[in-house]
């Protein structure tokens, strides 16, 4: 394997080409990412396209991993909030690659945006995933603790109702401690 390679990307034909491939693959393997089985091509490169549009505009950053020229997962930094929300980031589209599962390259992509998420000033990073096959296991393990669960949230790509596991994590100056206030 080569080294990983973890940089924001731009909306180059072959980026999204290799981007559309991959949330094709996630859905059809059951991975909860908005969409249903089967997903046509158009329809997820639209997808992409228009979320490497409102990342050029700073709405968002969307984190490729390459492993050499291939782009094997991708995590989306939503940074686009109201007014009363400037603190705060999502995760989304957390998305690995079957071929490249299990060698830790989420949690790197992970890093990478939370350090985006900091550079940026913000101090809380939430996000969701799927109650079953969700990636709760990543997120818990990197910090992020669980608020609760909606249960039927949305539908699984390839039927049937999942719940959904809603996270949240402090980052930045607000991941310090605090000091203990004395009486």
């Amino acid at each position: 394997m080569h080294s990983i390679d973890i940089r924001p990307l731009t909306a180059l034909p072959e980026t999204v080409k290799q981007l559309t491939e991959m949330l094709i693959e996630t859905v059809a393997a059951g991975g909860s990412v908005s969409f249903m089985h089967p997903l046509a091509p158009e329809v997820a490169a639209g997808f992409w396209c228009n979320s490497l549009a409102l990342a050029e505009r700073g709405e968002r950053v969307v984190l490729g991993a390459f492993d050499g020229e291939a782009l094997v997962a991708t995590v989306t930094l939503l940074l686009d909030f109201p007014p009363n929300q400037p603190h705060r980031a999502e995760i989304a589209k957390m998305m690995t690659s079957l071929s490249h599962r299990g060698r830790g390259i989420a949690t790197r992509l992970m890093h990478a945006a939370e350090e985006l998420a900091v550079e940026r000033g913000k101090t809380l990073l939430v996000l969701d995933t799927a109650a079953e096959e969700g990636a709760a296991g990543l997120y818990e393990r990197l910090g992020f603790i669980l608020a609760g669960e909606i249960p039927d949230y949305a539908l699984k790509p390839h039927g049937g109702l999942t719940g959904t596991l809603v996270y949240w994590k402090r980052i930045g100056l607000a991941a310090q401690p605090r000091p203990q206030r004395t009486a």
